[in-house]
C-alpha cells in the first residue's frame, strides 16, 4: 500500500499538480466512494470517513456530490394545533 501512494504522490509531482488540487482529487473520490459504500447514508458516511455530518454535508455541495441536501425526505408540516395569543402589552 506505501508503496502505491509513493508511485501517486510521484505522479502527482511530475504532472505539476498543485497539493491542494491533490487533495480535493482524494477527498471528492474518498466521499464519494464512502457514500457508496453505505447506499448514501450520510450519517454512516462520516463516521466511516472521520468527519463531522455537518462537514460532509459541506464538502459534498462543494464537491457537487449526491443531491446536495442533508435531509432526503421532506419536513414534518407543521401542526395546525391551537395558536398562541400574540403578546400585548409594554415592553
Amino acid at each position: 500500500m506505501n508503496e502505491n501512494f509513493e508511485a501517486l504522490v510521484e505522479h502527482l509531482l511530475e504532472g505539476n499538480i498543485f497539493l491542494e488540487e491533490a487533495i480535493e482529487v482524494l477527498e471528492k473520490s474518498m466521499i464519494q466512494r464512502t457514500l457508496e459504500r453505505t447506499g448514501g447514508n450520510q450519517c454512516e458516511a462520516s463516521k466511516r470517513l472521520g468527519i463531522h455530518r455537518n462537514t460532509l454535508l459541506r464538502k459534498m455541495v462543494a464537491y457537487g456530490l449526491g443531491n446536495g441536501r442533508g435531509r432526503t425526505r421532506p419536513k414534518p408540516a407543521v401542526s395546525q394545533g391551537r395558536r398562541r395569543k400574540p403578546k400585548t402589552g409594554a415592553a
